[in-house]
This record gives C-alpha cells, structure tokens and sequence, in this order.
C-alpha cells in the first residue's frame, strides 16, 4: 500500500503559511480533479482547515515519488515557488500515514484536543473526494475506519467532556450552578467578543431569554438581533440585574460597573436567589469583593482561565488513554490490510517453491518410468509444501510493527522473486 500523506498545520507552520495553501471549499472538488490528473495518483482526498492542509495519497509510484508529485501540486496549484513549504510540510507513509489519519480524525492532533469539529470536517472532506470521484478501494476503507476510531476515543475516553474555552466554561458553572438551564434568564452588560460567544453558547444550551445591555444603543440593538436577544436602556441595569439569573460582563470601562453595594442590594430585592455573574471584562468591571455576598458566584477572567487549566490537565491524561486506543488500531488496520492482501503472495509462493522443487524431475522425465515419476512428483510437492509453511506462517503472522511485517514480506518477495508474480 503506497498511502502517503503530505501536509503542514499549527505546529509546523504560522498561520501566515497555512493560508497561502489553503483550499476553499467551494474549489475543493476541482482542486481534487487536478490532483489526480497532475500527479497521477489513483486516489486522493485534501483536508483543509484554518489549523492544517493535508494531502492523503495513493498512486503507483514509488512513495517518494508520490510524495514530490504532491508538494509540486501544492506549489504550482498554489502559484508558489520551492522551497518555501520545505520547512513546513511533513509527510507520512504507510503505517505512519494511518496513525496520523486517525489521531488527526480523533482530535489528538488538534490545536485544542478533543474538539470536536475536526471530525465534522474530516468527513466533509470525504464526502468532496467522493464527490470528485477521487476515492478509490484504499480510502474507500481507511477513512470510514477512521470514523470508527474516533467514535471509540470518544466513547472509550473523557477527552471532549471538559470545556476549555471561556465561552465554555462559563456555561459549565453555569450548570454546575443551577443545574438544567431552561428557564433561566441572562443578562449581557457590554458588546464585547468573549461575552458574546458566551451568550451564544448560553443560547445553545438551553437559556430562555437574553437582555443587552451597551452604553453605546446602536451596538446593543446589533448584538441584540444577532442573538435574538432584547435590548434594554442602561440606565436600566439594576432593574435587570434582579430579573436576570446569569450576569455576563464584558466591557471596555476601565472602572467598575458592579459594586458590592449594589450588588448586596439587588440580592435582597432578589429575596437571595443566586446570581452567577462572570466578569470577562480586562481591566475588571466587578468588583471582586462581591464574592463576600451569600447567593453570589462571581467568576473573573483568572478564574475560568483556572478551570480551563485544570480541564486541559484532565484532557491530556485522557489523550494518553487515547493515544494506546490509536495505536493499537493502527497496528489491527495494518495486519488486517496485510492480511487481506497476502492471499495472491501465499499462492505465489506455494508456486514458486514448487515450480523450485519440480524443476529437476521435470527436466529428466525421460529417464524415469511413469509410476517413478509420479511418486517423485508427489514426495516433491508435499517437500514443496514443507519449505513454505514457515513463510507462510510468517506472511499471516500478526506483528505489532506493522512496518517490520512489510519488511519481512518485501524479503520474501525479494528472495523467492515474487514481484513479477504477485
């Protein structure tokens, strides 16, 4: 199996590279054409995300002939001149494409491990090879068995149940809080990016109602729409403070916006409901004392970047249990597919040591009488089958580098002068 792999992503490339050789979308399927048309490859299927573009190959080539068709693919598509991506790309092949296939597919290769949307994206990209018609037998197997692998990282590990954004993050203590938040209400003081992604992510989960709250009108009312939110006046603040559950605050102010003093006088007019209240605000608009207050949970951008520690702790020590899930269905992809392939090698073979074996006899049938003959021709065939039991066990033998099994056969092949038969 000549499978090579050709790409750069996030840790080999800033991302000032990474978006020279980009693929849009709407050109993946063209791109894909002129891959196989350029580089002669049988099969092939471009993966392009805003972390990675790789190549995934298979041609009749030898491999590093394969693997330079598809860097001159890259750079004449790309209108760039070698050797600028030499420092970027890498390239796998065989046994190490496969692995690297399905680390990327089960987030272990991802920016953020154990996020979820390289999956998604892996896929799409399938779906755009089958499309072109650039899937062949070989990826027409690997990639939904990467599929499979990825599902049982997910289901085998805890690697994607802990958040470690601050987005969200804010919607797992909110849960942590109060539980199932359907019903709940939430207030955004301020238009800025992180809040917004925090109220959106609030939205997912199951929030009932957001209010915007700007000093800038316009700005709230745009947020606003684009949440399907409602925004309200903010001389307002306090009046929606006792009405709302959640308070994200994400502003420009330089001076604080909640004080302890308001904040001790909204929880009684609350008659002490909690209020969970998460400060991404740099500098910060709420004063931190208003932790002293019973019923109030105040979360400051050092505080979620805490638990976002902690998380990515908990998450590489299941990418650890991940990493031995990759590896050793690497190793069962590469000896089924070594397996599957060694029938047309083990009936050669046989062939061989037999034609080997018969040679001689046949070569003085003349001087042999026809039951001589036939008793030499059988004691040759079972000496035949004999030789080749143990390179046959040998072929069919699974071995956990895949890569000294395919040594071994190469040297079967090699020594019985199989290439021509096989």
């Amino acid at each position: 199996m000549d499978l090579v792999l050709v790409g750069l992503n996030h840790k080999t490339a800033p991302v000032e590279v990474r978006e020279r050789i980009a693929f849009a979308e709407e050109h993946l399927q063209p791109a894909l054409k002129r891959l196989q048309r350029d580089s002669d490859l049988l099969e092939g299927m471009i993966l392009s995300t805003c972390n990675r573009v790789e190549i995934l190959a298979h041609g009749q080539k030898s491999q590093a002939q394969v693997v330079q068709s598809v860097k001159d693919f890259l750079y004449s598509y790309h209108a760039l001149k070698p050797p600028f991506l030499e420092d970027f790309l890498y390239s796998y092949l065989r046994g190490d494409a496969v692995r690297h296939v399905f680390r990327v597919t089960s987030s272990l290769d991802s920016m953020v491990v154990g996020e979820p949307q390289i999956l998604a994206q892996v896929k799409q990209a399938y779906a755009e090879a089958c499309q072109a018609g650039s899937v062949g037998t070989y990826l027409k197997d690997l990639i939904p068995r990467a599929f499979f692998v990825a599902k049982k990282v997910r289901s085998s590990t805890q690697i994607g149940a802990s958040a470690v954004s601050i987005s969200s993050v804010a919607v797992e203590l909110a849960r942590k809080i109060f539980g199932d938040l359907k019903g709940k209400t939430t207030l955004l003081l301020g238009a800025g990016e992180m809040g917004e992604l925090a109220a959106r992510n609030l939205l997912d989960s199951g929030i009932s109602q957001i209010f915007v709250i700007n000093r800038t009108p316009k700005r709230g009312q745009e947020l606003a729409a684009q949440l399907l939110a409602t925004a309200v006046p903010f001389e307002d603040l306090e009046t929606y403070l006792i009405r709302a559950d959640i308070a994200l605050v994400c502003t420009g102010s330089t001076s604080l916006l909640l004080d302890k003093t308001l904040i001790e006088a909204i929880i009684k007019k609350r008659r002490y409901r909690p209020l969970f209240i998460i400060d991404i605000s740099v500098p910060r608009n709420v004063d931190p004392q208003i932790n002293e207050l019973d019923n109030v949970f105040l979360y400051d951008v050092d505080d979620l970047q805490s638990v976002i520690d902690a998380n990515i702790r908990q998450r590489c020590a299941e990418a650890e249990i991940a990493e031995e899930i990759v590896d050793k269905e690497t190793v069962n992809y590469m000896n089924q597919l070594s397996t599957r392939s060694a029938g047309p090698l083990i009936r050669s073979l046989k062939h061989r040591i037999e034609e080997i074996c018969l040679e001689e006899l046949r070569s003085n049938h003349k001087n042999l009488d026809p039951q001589e003959y036939e008793r030499l021709e059988k004691a040759l065939r079972s000496t035949a089958r004999k030789i080749a039991h143990p390179f046959i066990t040998e072929i069919r033998q699974a071995d956990k580098d895949p890569t000294r099994r395919l040594h071994k056969i190469q040297l079967i092949r090699k020594i019985f002068r199989l290439d021509k038969d096989s």
